[in-house]
């Protein structure tokens, strides 16, 4: 009788888990096959997966301790990233959830921003507020403002201590607010100090208005409920050392029956360019099957940024295919993008809690798009009488 001993199942393992990783991080990502929309490719492949947690988060290679070679320590999902150019490099900070369910930070950098994402060497460490640790810490957004800082905002959540004691779920969000100067060493400052409810999805503008730092918030009565609040704030802070958001005013608000009727948050910091500012922003609806996450885009202006100029109908972005199923299904979010110099943009965007992926695109096209798409109506009659102008408009070049 054949056996097989302890130290071969251990090397057997160990060979066949670094052929497959070192496989996956190189593995080249090309555009869909398909003329799509002409606002943005997305890609075949995802770019970021548990998978791509690096072996020694995972396993213990001490033979001795871990004979099998068993994952000792599991990775859930990888999604809702913010991004940013540094170093020339294409960064990702990746929001990495546990098997324990506890999200936490990860750098992942590529030379080109569409593939071969590889870890840091290890995960972001956040410094926490005495006496009041992040219970759980998710979706920051990476700035870089012209103080020189580059900020990151997240989501930092803590149980809600009033409760009732048999509730283990009801939470309390706010904006956690780190600043760094290198995406290693982080300076933690004071939470968002806000009068408006909970916030979640709260993103710092680049530059500085009068002399001020702007703040885009997103606040509601409730963790999971809206309540009377909702929609794209914008509010002013005189010192990120003091974050006490003032003049808070709703920008962009709920509408019935469209795609952000439900709450609506802004992704990554807004893209400048000659025609104004370029936001993404999710907005969520109920269905019968639950949420649906999907992408929308707008415009404000240059000389007033409290003002939105263009606001194309429907939604830019939705889950297509597989990326419709995951942990949290029929769900598309981003909180990360980054342009680049030449006019490219890369969007980074999640599926269902799950994966990260990439669409690539140019201001070009994104301020064509934000500028020339019909408007929505908020009536099918609206929404029919555009469809017939169109049809009116092409029949002297169609």
């Amino acid at each position: 009788m054949n056996t097989i001993s302890i130290s071969s199942i251990f090397e057997q393992r160990k060979v066949i888990l670094e052929k497959e990783y070192n496989t996956l991080v190189v593995k080249i990502n090309k555009p869909k096959d398909s003329a799509g929309n002409g606002i943005y490719d997305r890609f075949i492949n995802p770019i970021v997966t548990p998978a791509h947690i690096p072996l020694n988060w995972r396993y213990d290679f001490n033979e001795d301790a871990n004979p099998f070679l068993q994952e000792r320590i599991g990775f859930n999902a990888t999604f809702n990233a913010g991004a940013i150019k540094f170093n020339n490099k294409y960064i990702i900070c990746v929001r990495v959830e546990g098997n324990d369910r506890k999200s936490f930070f990860a750098i992942a950098e590529s030379p080109n921003g569409i593939d071969n994402f590889v870890f840091w060497e290890k995960p972001c460490v956040i410094p926490q507020l005495k006496g009041n640790p992040d219970t759980n810490a998710y979706d920051m957004r990476l700035v870089e403002h012209e103080d020189g800082w580059i900020y990151g905002i997240f989501c930092t959540e803590r149980k809600d201590s009033n409760a009732p004691k048999g509730d283990t779920s009801s939470a309390i969000a706010n904006a956690g607010i780190v600043r760094t100067k290198d995406l290693v060493n982080w300076e933690r400052l004071p939470d968002l100090i806000s009068n408006s409810g909970q916030q979640r999805n709260v993103v710092i503008h680049p530059e500085f208005v009068n002399n001020k730092y702007v703040i885009y918030t997103r606040p509601q009565d409730g963790f999971i409920d809206v309540g009377n609040g909702g929609g794209i704030g914008l509010g002013f802070i005189d010192d990120m050392s003091n974050p006490e958001v003032k003049n808070e005013t709703i920008i962009f608000g709920k509408v019935y029956h469209t795609i952000y009727e439900l709450k609506n948050g802004l992704g990554p910091a807004p893209i400048k360019t000659d025609k104004g500012w370029l936001h993404l922003a999710h907005g969520v609806r109920n269905t019968a099957a639950g949420l649906r996450y999907t992408l929308y885009m707008f415009m404000t202006s240059l000389e007033d940024i409290t003002k939105v100029t263009h606001v194309p109908a429907g939604y830019f972005m939705a889950p297509e295919n597989e990326e419709r199923v995951g942990d949290v299904s029929n769900v598309l979010f981003s909180n990360g993008w980054i342009a680049d110099n030449d006019g490219k943009v890369f969007i980074y965007y999640a599926s269902s809690d799950t994966l990260m992926h990439v669409a690539a695109t140019t201001i070009e096209k994104l301020v064509d798009y934000v500028t020339n798409t019909p408007e929505d109506t908020f009536t099918s009659a609206g929404s029919v009488n555009t469809i017939i102008n169109l049809i009116e408009k092409n029949k002297s070049s169609y």
